[in-house]
């Protein structure tokens, strides 16, 4: 696993492209990333277009890992909270890691350039994110520093039979 992790990069045609591209075949491959498979790189680009707004608007920040051929394979965005009593700690969403490098250390550097993107900004002290119950994906958030803060049972609907906790995970930095 080479990547490399790169902060508020330019965003470009290509960049939103391999973006749309990860989410779907992330989401295709059973990531909790908002979606119910099937998706096609279309059926984000709504939930994708909403991210780029709030980063131009200065709202929320974009970390996306790299390969050497310049294939995005791990993103995640942080958004900083408008709540004046909650300005010191963000939100990250749409945590995804391309399936071919699931088990290989991407996910748990993906989570240090959050770390690090997260302490580099002016007043924040915390991390907060949520994730999908019953893949157990809050264990590998737990070795990554995280705890279980709260947990909503059965708040995801993904099919009428198959409803999910949503749980929330809370770092200190």
């Amino acid at each position: 696993m080479d990547l490399r992790f790169d902060l508020d990069p330019a965003v470009t045609p290509e960049l939103t492209d391999g973006i749309r591209t990860l989410w779907a075949e992330v989401s295709n491959a059973g990531g909790a990333v908002g979606c119910v498979p099937p998706v096609t790189a279309e059926d984000v680009r709504p939930d994708l277009l909403a991210h780029l707004v709030a980063m131009s608007e200065g709202r929320a920040r974009l970390i996306v890992g790299r390969d050497g051929r310049d294939r995005v394979l791990a993103t995640a965005f942080l958004h900083l909270n408008q709540h004046r009593l909650m300005k010191h700690w963000l939100w990250v969403y749409t945590v995804m890691v391309h399936p071919c490098l699931q088990g290989q250390g991407a996910g748990r550097a993906l989570m240090a350039a959050v770390d690090e993107a997260a302490r580099a900004t002016d007043g924040i002290e915390s991390i907060r994110l949520t994730c999908r119950g019953g893949i157990g994906v809050e264990h590998f958030y737990g070795s990554c520093g995280y705890r279980e803060v709260g947990r909503v049972p059965s708040a995801i609907k993904l099919a009428d039979d198959d409803h999910r906790d949503d749980i929330t995970m809370w770092r200190v930095l």
